[in-house]
């Protein structure tokens, strides 16, 4: 039998830490290989496109498609290393303090499965739901989590779990994740350069 269960969901890039991680890590892979400067080209046109189909699967792709499961194996663990430094101090405290209310406490981001729960290990999530990408190509989508989709996610959990989500609280930053901040009893709006509150 289901049963209800109050839930509170997080965001990471912009809400938890404050630069996007998917970026950052191609930032990192420029600094450290040859690879990405010879797909700059497909990446400008994928720029392009991201402005005119923000919600297309192709430029989001392609814009990564340098990666290499080589190179995800290689440079994730420094770079995951690095980049717990970007998290807002408050986060740690805030998910237990959720916890601590009784509440189940999901991270669902857009951003990458080699990344994310590597980069949140420590803060004692009840699940993490990330973009899952193909082992073998991973710039490839195997599923997305973005906008309407994060919402699909958490059902999905939910269902694993034999709940019932009753979503009373949902921290985000951005724009795009409305519906999952439409289904929650209180909105916490993140700026994303300074960590606070809006």
């Amino acid at each position: 039998m289901l049963r209800k269960t109050t839930v509170v969901v997080f965001d990471f890039d912009g809400t938890l830490s404050a630069r996007d991680s998917n970026v950052e890590f191609a930032r990192y892979c420029f600094k450290h290989s040859i690879r990405p400067w010879l797909y700059l080209p497909l990446m400008m046109v994928c720029g392009v496109l991201r402005w005119i189909r923000p919600h297309g699967l192709w430029w989001r792709e392609n814009i990564r498609r340098f990666l290499t499961r080589d190179m995800v194996k290689k440079y994730a663990p420094d770079f995951i290393r690095q980049h717990k430094r970007e998290r807002f101090g408050w986060a740690k405290e805030r998910v237990q303090y959720e916890r601590d209310c009784g509440h189940k406490v999901v991270l669902i981001s857009a951003s990458t499965d080699y990344l994310v729960p590597q980069l949140v290990r420590d803060m004692k999530f009840d699940a993490v739901i990330t973009s899952q990408m193909n082992k073998e190509k991973p710039w490839k989508y195997e599923r997305i989590c973005w906008g309407v989709k994060k919402v699909y996610a958490l059902d999905e959990w939910a269902k694993q779990n034999k709940i019932i989500p009753d979503v009373v609280r949902s921290y985000s930053d951005s724009k795009s994740d409305m519906p999952l901040m439409e289904i929650a009893d209180e909105q916490v709006w993140i700026n994303r350069k300074t960590g606070m509150r809006k």
